[in-house]
């Protein structure tokens, strides 16, 4: 908005009337657009400054679950075209953490400026979670990476690996809710809870692949399934040690 305006202001000064007459009133003009531009987004922001950083939040993870999805997609139709174009999408998953860094600093400039601190402190969380969000995209784009080897061998998706996948993209979708939800005060722990099964469901399924003796696009794929778990679970406030522990409890790897 304040682009905008100052590029609105620029305008208004810089361009002369038609006539080629100065016009004195051009800049109070321009001043006084802006200063209500200003405004109107300053209360805007004052009813609810959180709520881009909530929009984006849900649009970050719905983006990656949405590409889970496709990659899903073309390993079930073991197709190569479909998993390429999935690949492609995972390139860019960077924007989506981009846009979250870009609506996490708009939004402590708005908390600031409305002298709105007291939600600072969940911004020290979202900055936290989006390192975690950063190393899920990643992986993500390495399980991506390796559906196109596995399409083009021709071999058939076990549907444990579908299943093992679907869970995994409940989990990001849960992981989104619950940090759009504590954002918001609202219930985040039932959402987290939510993000916490599904993660662990996924390692569960994937796991029981390694018994199988998978080709190496598989084990490649189960790896990730695994890493991007973590990251899950790291990202809706779980300490390493716990992640870790419930994670090989999933694989089955708990000494208990």
């Amino acid at each position: 908005m304040r682009t905008v305006v100052v590029s609105l202001a620029v305008a208004l000064v810089v361009v002369s009337a038609p006539n080629g007459t100065l016009m004195p009133f051009r800049f109070v003009d321009a001043l006084i657009g802006g200063v209500v531009a200003l405004g109107a987004s300053q209360l805007m922001a004052a009813r609810d400054p959180l709520a881009p950083l909530v929009a984006q939040a849900r649009r970050s993870y719905t983006d990656l679950a949405d590409l889970l999805d496709q990659v899903n997609a073309a390993l079930r139709g073991c197709d190569e075209d479909a998993a390429r174009a999935a690949l492609d999408r995972a390139r860019q998953v960077d924007d989506c953490v981009a846009e979250m860094q870009a609506a996490v600093l708009a939004t402590g400039e708005t908390l600031r400026l409305g002298l709105r601190r007291r939600h600072l402190g969940k911004l020290v969380e979202v900055e936290a979670t989006l390192r975690q969000l950063d190393y899920a995209a990643r992986n993500i784009r390495v399980l991506a990476r390796a559906g196109v080897t596995l399409t083009r061998r021709h071999t058939a998706t076990p549907p444990e690996l579908a299943a093992a996948i679907g869970a995994l993209t409940s989990a990001v979708r849960s992981a989104g809710e619950a940090m759009a939800h504590d954002l918001t005060g609202a219930d985040a722990d039932r959402h987290a809870q939510r993000a916490d099964a599904a993660a662990l469901e996924a390692v569960r399924i994937a796991a029981g692949l390694l018994r199988t003796d998978p080709p190496l696009p598989v084990t490649m794929i189960v790896g990730q399934i695994r890493a991007t778990a973590i990251d899950l679970l790291r990202g809706v406030g779980h300490d390493d040690v716990t992640v870790l522990d419930r994670v090989d409890e999933a694989l089955g790897l708990s000494q208990a």
